[in-house]
């Protein structure tokens, strides 16, 4: 799968578009052009570089994501850096995984996966409801009762998704500010963290503060 001369032309042409300068703008419009191909996807995916995965993950068909191949992308995510196979998850989560019911609800079962990219997926969803606006289920009690007690003895990717879920928890949910606030003063987590100007810093207390601000002040 990985040799050249296993990829179709189309395959071929469609990498020999992609280069360092491509931005992800340019993936989304040559992915419209291809609207939904699967086996091209694949194709793409083999070639084992980031951007040509970022278009694959556009353009799979959302309907053939079964567990076993989410396992199998997984695992080949894991050959990237820390920082590429996490954008490679969220971009798989945003494009496809959170776009379908069934696929939905394999995320909603990853949060005691034996993958720290899944369990991430699933704090990073729940995150992801709230920070968009959409009506979250009425599970908040239990995930903050489960950050609680386990987001220090978490894998750095998956501390940030939790924190990142009480943050807007804290945000949206004003019964349970003060916990989410106390939360990050109790973990310490990106205390100390340098934010480049106009970015909201990750440590809870100023996230929080500075989210329901602008909130409150448009």
């Amino acid at each position: 799968m990985d040799s050249k001369t296993n990829r179709s032309s189309k395959a071929e042409s469609i990498l020999a578009q992609i280069d360092n300068q491509t931005k992800l703008g340019d993936l989304r419009k040559i992915a419209k052009d291809i609207k939904k191909d699967h086996e091209l996807a694949m194709e793409l995916w083999s070639s084992e570089a980031l951007l040509p995965r970022l278009l694959a993950i556009l353009i799979m068909d959302k309907k053939l994501l079964t567990q076993d191949i989410l396992n199998k992308l997984d695992k080949a995510m894991q050959t990237h850096p820390f920082d590429e196979r996490n954008n490679l998850m969220d971009w798989l989560m945003a494009n496809q995984l959170a776009k379908d019911k069934r696929t939905i609800v394999l995320m909603e079962s990853w949060e005691n996966s034996s993958s720290a990219l899944q369990r991430r997926t699933f704090w990073y969803y729940q995150a992801r409801l709230r920070w968009t606006g959409q009506t979250p289920p009425d599970n908040t009690e239990d995930l903050l009762s489960a950050l609680e007690t386990t987001i220090m003895q978490e894998e750095p990717e998956v501390k940030w998704a939790m924190n990142f879920l009480a943050g807007w928890i804290g945000v949206y949910d004003e019964a349970n500010r003060a916990r989410c606030m106390k939360l990050g003063e109790k973990t310490g987590l990106y205390k100390d963290e340098v934010v480049s100007k106009g970015c909201t810093p990750n440590y809870l207390p100023e996230f929080i503060t500075m989210e329901v601000n602008k909130r409150q002040n448009k």
